[in-house]
């Protein structure tokens, strides 16, 4: 996976695709291990990491089925939030855009996302003055 951060964008696809083929065979091994590569790597730059969540999130939508449930709640928490930070190290540089997105998650009367609410706030600290 350390071959997300090479500059050519293919091989960043031939990364992804791999991650993905091997995920047909194993789908929950390569959840987990995206999932501890990510933990590990905590300041990988956000256009690494989001190769590594669109894959993760290509194995769960082609292998739903086959999850276990465990494995699945912990995905979906951990793909969330790996979401979220990538939208808060964007925008670092870019809040006017991140925050437009970010706002239109809130909709009148509907009780927003846990996700959403974490992602506002950790914006908020983010680009504190």
């Amino acid at each position: 996976m350390d071959a997300t951060t090479d500059k050519d964008p293919l091989v960043q696809e031939q990364i992804y695709n791999a991650l993905c083929y091997l995920g047909e065979s194993e789908p929950e091994e390569i959840l987990n291990s995206c999932d501890e590569y990510l933990r590990q790597h905590d300041k990988l730059a956000y256009p690494h990491r989001v190769i590594i969540l669109n894959a993760m999130e290509t194995v769960v939508k082609d292998n739903i089925a086959l999850l276990d449930k465990s494995t699945a709640k912990e995905v979906i928490r951990d793909w969330q939030q790996a979401a979220s930070n990538v939208l808060v190290a964007v925008g670092q540089r870019f809040i006017n855009k991140v925050m437009e997105e970010v706002l239109s998650k809130f909709q009148p009367g509907i009780l927003p996302h846990y996700f959403v609410l974490q992602t506002f706030a950790n914006l908020s600290v983010s680009n504190g003055e």
